[in-house]
Formats: structure tokens, C-alpha cells, sequence
């Protein structure tokens, strides 16, 4: 069994061994560097000399990263970072920039059916250098200047050409400055809609429907490429509209049709043709929104 004085240089001989890897490990600038901000005594650094260097090596690794895809951390986006809290040190997981932005981004923005692409979408990957774009970002930069003294977008075209993406990646802008934002896949939207109805999900319908009301701005994405019939068309898309015209509510649609197409398209139901009922959606549209035209090559692989 060892003696008292045995037990008592164990312990000074590990602490001196403690210490000496902590004065090792201030070799290195970046671990000086952080154990100059936590400004604590280096008896007490140097009990988490192991854990510093695992926080410097992933502080490391996020210097060059250039965004989340390129993340090589243990825990995707986060540094288990250090906390001073009585002189002792918590490590706790602590998102980077990137994820900071990302989540902040997507947990203001709603989306209902929209593919996880678009739930990503940043105006900084827009191609700018593509002159079918021009009218559009232009009038998307005034906005997010004027924001939110000007109309929304109806933004129509060839299939492919970014519609949705562009108008995605902007509610993510807005969204990062408080605004509350829903996006919507129309087609599917109205499935979903129709299904929770018959169901007599009435919670359900009315969470999604009083969202779709209220959030200071909406994109209604792939408007005329769903099933039109004349619920639809009156009951949900009419109601929406009167109800952000009359609180003044911020409304994008993006449409491979132009307004024209897309009255033919709303005038066609099992009942037959209903050209009066097709020509009030169009008129909501054109009080709320710009009408811009996006033609271009095919940037599904954006």
C-alpha cells in the first residue's frame, strides 16, 4: 500500500506533467490565442489542455470552410467551444457562422411541399452574369431596399429557368430580418388542403390556411400546373388573395404560364367554363404583384 509521501509526489508529479503539456501546447499561436480570451490562471487551463486543443483543431478546420456542404467537424456546423463559468471551463456545442445563418433561416421561413433545394436557396448562388435575369434581380434588389413598400412578383417563363429558386432564396433574406415567410408547392399544397378537408381535419386545414393569411410574405410556387377546379380556384386561392389584398400582405407567384395562359387555365373546371370567376384571380394577382418574364436555359442543376 502506498505511503502518504508516495501519494503526495503522485500528485505534484502529475500536476508539473499537467502543466508542462499546457505551456507545450501555447506553442501554438491559436491555442495562446484562446487561452488568452478565457483569462483564466494556466493551473486551471491546463486541466482542459486536451480539450482546448480539440476545440483549436476544429476552429481550425472552419478558418477555410466555405459553407456548410464543405463542413468536416465531428457534429456537422457546431465547435465544441469553451465557456468560463466559476473558474471552471464548460464545453458546450456552439454553431458556426454558417449554421447560425442556416438555422436562423429556416426557422423563420414556413414551407409547405417545397423541395429541400429551394429550403436552401441563397441569393448569393444566383448566377448574375445571365442577362434573362436582369429584369428580375433588379427589381428584387429595389425591393429589398424599399421592402416592404412594393409589390410582390408574379414570375413567369420557360420550365427550369430558376423561378423558384430565386424567389425562394429571397423570403430566406427576408426571413433573416424578421419577416415571417410561407412557401408553397401549389400543386401539392391544394392535395394536402383537400385532404385534411374530407378528412374533417379542421385543425389541421385551418393551421395551414390562417398561415397561408397572415405571414407578411407568401410565394405561391407552380401556380396553373395544379389540377384546377372550382374549390380550389374560389374557396382557397380567391379567399387567400382578397384577404392579403385587403391587409396588404406581400404575395410572389412564380408560373411556367403568363397571366393570360393562366385565366384560360382558371377558367376550365368540371362545371364547365367559368371565364368571370377566372378573371377576378387574375385581377387579385395583378393588384398584388409585378408581372415579370424569366426566359432561359434549363438551371435545374443549380
Amino acid at each position: 500500500m502506498k505511503n502518504t509521501n508516495e501519494l503526495v509526489n503522485n500528485k505534484k508529479d502529475f500536476k508539473a506533467s499537467t502543466l508542462k503539456n499546457y505551456k507545450l501546447a501555447l506553442e501554438d499561436k491559436d491555442f495562446a490565442n484562446l487561452a488568452f480570451k478565457l483569462a483564466l490562471d494556466e493551473k486551471i487551463l491546463s486541466k482542459y489542455t486536451s480539450k482546448l486543443e480539440s476545440t483549436v483543431k476544429d476552429l481550425k478546420k472552419c478558418k477555410n470552410c466555405k459553407n456548410l456542404d464543405y463542413c468536416s467537424l465531428e457534429v456537422k456546423g457546431y465547435v465544441n467551444y469553451p465557456i468560463v463559468e466559476n473558474d471552471y471551463l464548460i464545453f458546450s456545442y456552439t454553431p458556426c457562422k454558417y449554421k447560425k445563418e442556416d438555422t436562423k433561416t429556416l426557422s423563420q421561413v414556413t414551407f409547405y411541399e417545397t423541395a429541400k433545394s429551394l429550403r436552401k436557396a441563397k441569393m448569393s448562388n444566383i448566377l448574375l452574369d445571365d442577362k434573362a435575369r436582369e429584369e428580375v434581380l433588379k427589381y428584387i434588389k429595389e425591393f429589398i431596399k424599399e421592402y416592404p413598400n412594393k409589390k410582390g412578383i408574379y414570375l413567369y417563363g420557360s420550365f427550369g429557368s430558376g423561378k423558384s429558386y430565386i424567389i425562394n432564396a429571397l423570403l430566406n433574406e427576408l426571413s433573416r430580418k424578421g419577416s415571417t415567410c410561407v412557401s408553397v408547392y401549389y400543386p401539392l399544397l391544394l392535395r394536402e388542403l383537400k385532404s385534411s378537408f374530407k378528412d374533417s381535419d379542421k385543425e389541421c386545414f385551418d393551421q395551414i390556411y390562417n398561415k397561408l393569411l397572415r405571414c407578411d410574405v407568401l410565394l405561391i410556387d407552380d401556380i396553373g400546373a395544379e389540377n384546377n377546379t372550382a374549390w380550389a380556384r374560389d374557396e382557397i386561392l380567391g379567399s387567400i388573395l382578397q384577404s392579403r389584398m385587403d391587409n396588404d400582405k406581400i404575395t410572389f407567384f412564380t408560373s411556367n404560364f403568363n397571366l393570360e395562359e393562366l385565366e384560360e387555365h382558371l377558367s376550365q373546371t368540371s362545371l364547365g367554363s367559368e371565364k368571370v370567376k377566372a378573371r377576378r384571380i387574375i385581377e387579385r394577382i395583378k393588384q398584388l404583384t409585378k408581372p415579370i418574364f424569366l426566359n432561359g436555359e434549363n438551371k435545374r442543376d443549380l
